[in-house]
């Protein structure tokens, strides 16, 4: 894999580093497939600034219902756009009695209200149904999920938070500068027993450290796409997130224009190419032959090696990535990665499962029934679970034979369900390994609670030698090891009534005096204040981690049944990273509270006595009392909003951090309110300082390179520094003095 230093163009298909003549770099970057889909999404004049309005929109039912809260509160009186409410998070989740159905029967009364498509539990995971109904060559598809990504099919798709899916559903924009694109230039043919997610952890470990593709499109291009069946791009495709870039797109080609005639839609295809030049920002070019069976350890898709080499490794590198995840955890439990290694060398795991929109696709399952068949998973501790991605996919792997192939060796076969992807299924005994075709193994994501002395560890690998390991008792083996494997893939036919017969779509025929149907789980937005001319912020969580994902900010598992209730779900906040931090962010909330009833709080008299000694002279009627965490790099991974969320209805008003790890973590605070500032000095904060920032307001509107801030000790000293809020548009700024997106569409 080699990963150019600088821009490329694409002639006539080869990768060369400079332009032909009579070509320039501008002109050239019109040229890249992704230029011509933004620009027939861009409502606005400039292609620099883009206001882009999509195609059809998904969320499932973690996120469905906060989003139409929100658009209710704004003014939303019909669905302007398809959107497709899936029920594949929450459906296998029994916690809190009757809220997840209570959720589920609130989605279909809104697709009648509002003229919405509504697929029932355990019917489809949230991007299968999308690959299967909704991809379209050149659309672009708006998701509340951050593996939102339909590639493959010539699909921009793109995970947000909520806030830019309300918007959408009240006629606004997703606005944001024009990405730069990178080509993924792919050349010669997979190896036996070399699958989809081999590919993909292969792209993510050269790319996610380092940036290379950060808020980028990835645009697959080269005579290797012609190699990979749709199933199979798609495997890649899905894991693009986890590089941190911002969307996908392929080129298309006979194979894509099959699978929309195999669906039922021939119209939704058209050829995607580059222009004879194209120019991208940067190029990886992967000969696909050279990849092998890949497995990432512990607590990062990122941590990915070939499972030869760490079989010829094990000590060395288990130890390392022992290591690494225990200073992850931070002494609240100890991961035994090395234990896992038997007396004869070998290294054995505790369970295999094969799941969702990344491991549940027909032809991995047909895979690892050709893998497993005849064989046995044995009778010992190993277990092995195969969930697929969508049910006309189980009824044709029950057509075909494979799920009989599984089960009679001893696998589990179970529903269409995403609970093994954020920790609410097939959650492993303490201490034990698992291994997982899915898309994440980040901590926690497995259902463990450190904080209460459990783990266990997760690593990804494809479903080949998840299958291969399984066939051999439980002992770590690559697919590519297997020499008497024959990979049959039968042909498949989509059975378009198995939704006929269930899924209700009213898209295009709202029912306005249908009424909703609401839990008693199901509560509104608590309101939020506008941003004063001063603020005045308590630091009351101070996370050095090198970077902070949004599960660290808000809990996955079983925190998701409590997601339709902000005040609730906000008791989980950093709950396994600082359990301190709720109580905290409640006593600053508080403060604010008797600012707001017309007392000064000791606490607060003390710091402007400290700030008077500096000149300043804060007007406690004008300055609002909030809480902050300062993180380095905060928000990797999910795209669920209620990591901002959360935070401001305990009274949150802003981050401190170095950078923000992804676009959508960063929008996402915007859209609630929360101040994301950027600070090049973060030693001038600590846990429990003040910060006060004179004229933010003003600052903020009128688009200040930096603000003043003053730190205040606990002890009274006082430390001058500056922070920036970066690029925003005129409407996030607004959104940000208005107090949140709700305020915002109230006001406007």
């Amino acid at each position: 894999m080699k990963l150019h230093d600088t821009g490329v163009y694409l002639v006539n298909g080869v990768p060369q580093t400079s332009a032909p003549a009579g070509v320039t770099e501008a002109d050239a970057k019109k040229g890249t497939i992704a230029y011509g889909i933004l620009k027939a999404h861009n409502t606005g004049d400039s292609m620099q600034d883009l206001r882009m309005k999509f195609d059809s929109m998904t969320s499932h039912d973690i996120t469905y219902v906060g989003i139409i809260q929100t658009a209710r509160a704004s003014g939303m009186t019909e669905f302007p756009l398809p959107y497709v409410m899936t029920n594949c998070h929450n459906s296998l989740c029994a916690v809190g009695g009757t809220i997840n159905e209570d959720d589920h029967q609130f989605a279909l009364s809104a697709a009648h209200k509002y003229g919405g498509i509504y697929v029932p539990p355990n019917m489809a995971v949230i991007h299968s149904y999308n690959r299967e109904m909704m991809s379209g060559c050149g659309r672009m598809i708006l998701g509340s999920d951050s593996h939102t990504r339909y590639g493959a099919f010539g699909t921009m798709a793109v995970g947000e938070g909520g806030g830019e899916l309300a918007k959408q559903l009240v006629g606004r924009t997703y606005d944001m500068s024009y990405p730069g694109v990178v080509a993924i230039y792919l050349t010669g043919k997979p190896a036996p027993g070399v699958g989809p997610h081999d590919v993909a952890l292969a792209l993510v470990a050269a790319t996610y450290a380092n940036g290379y593709v950060k808020n980028k499109v990835m645009e697959f291009v080269g005579p290797g796409v012609a190699n990979l069946s749709a199933d199979y791009r798609n495997g890649i495709d899905v894991m693009t997130t986890e590089t941190t870039c911002w969307s996908s797109i392929w080129q298309t080609d006979d194979t894509t224009k099959e699978y929309f005639v195999q669906h039922g839609r021939p119209e939704a295809y058209k050829e995607l190419k580059p222009a004879d030049v194209a120019y991208y920002d940067g190029c990886i070019e992967l000969d696909l032959s050279t990849v092998e069976c890949m497995i990432a350890l512990p607590m990062h898709p990122s941590y990915a090696y070939p499972i030869r080499e760490l079989k010829a490794n094990a000590k060395e590198i288990l130890q390392a990535a022992q290591d690494q995840a225990n200073r992850q955890l931070g002494g609240k439990v100890e991961m035994d990665l090395v234990g896992k290694i038997c007396d004869d060398g070998r290294i054995y795991v505790d369970q295999g499962v094969v799941a969702g929109c990344s491991g549940g696709t027909y032809e991995n399952i047909c895979a690892v029934a050709d893998i497993i068949k005849g064989k046995s998973c044995g009778n010992g501790e190993f277990k092995f679970s195969v969930y697929p991605d969508s049910m006309p996919t189980y009824l044709e792997l029950v057509k075909n034979g494979a799920v009989a192939d599984i089960v009679s060796a001893g696998g589990i076969f179970r529903e269409c369900f995403c609970g093994p992807c954020f920790g609410a299924g097939d959650t492993p005994a303490n201490g034990e390994f698992s291994i997982r075709h899915t898309t994440r193994n980040f901590p926690n994501r497995e259902g463990s609670k450190p904080g209460e002395g459990q783990i266990s560890a997760v690593a990804l690998m494809d479903a080949r030698s998840i299958a291969a390991t399984a066939a051999n008792g439980g002992y770590l083996t690559a697919a590519s090891e297997l020499t008497d494997v024959e990979y049959t893939v039968p042909d498949y036919h989509f059975e378009q009534g198995v939704y006929d017969k269930r899924v209700y779509n009213g898209w295009g025929h709202p029912e306005p005096d249908y009424a909703l149907k609401f839990g008693p789980n199901i509560k509104d937005w608590p309101e939020q204040p506008a941003l004063t001319d001063d603020l005045l912020v308590k630091i009351v969580s101070y996370i050095t981690d090198p970077v902070t994902t949004t599960d660290e900010l808000i809990p996955s598992g079983e925190t998701s049944s409590f997601r339709s209730n902000p005040l609730r779900l906000a008791e989980f906040t950093l709950s396994r990273k600082d359990p301190a931090y709720v109580p905290n962010a409640k006593a600053v909330k508080a403060l604010d509270e008797q600012r707001k009833a017309g007392e000064l709080p000791a606490e607060v008299a003390r710091v402007y006595d400290d700030l008077k000694k500096l000149g300043y002279a804060p007007d406690a009627a004008n300055t609002n009392i909030g809480s902050a965490i300062f993180a380095n790099k905060p928000g990797d991974g999910s795209a669920r909003e209620q990591a901002a969320s959360c935070q401001r209805v305990l009274g949150g008003a802003a981050n401190f951090a170095c950078e923000y790890a992804t676009k959508r973590y960063r929008s996402n605070c915007i859209n609630w309110g929360m101040l994301p500032f950027l600070v090049e000095n973060p030693g001038a904060l600590d846990n429990g300082d003040y910060v006060y920032l004179p004229g933010v307001r003003k600052a903020l509107l009128e688009a200040a390179d930096e603000l003043d801030a003053v730190a205040v000790k606990p002890d009274g000293g006082l430390v001058k520094f500056t922070v920036k809020l970066g690029a925003m548009t005129d409407a996030e700024r607004r959104i940000l003095a208005d107090g949140c997106l709700i305020n915002y569409y109230k006001n406007n």
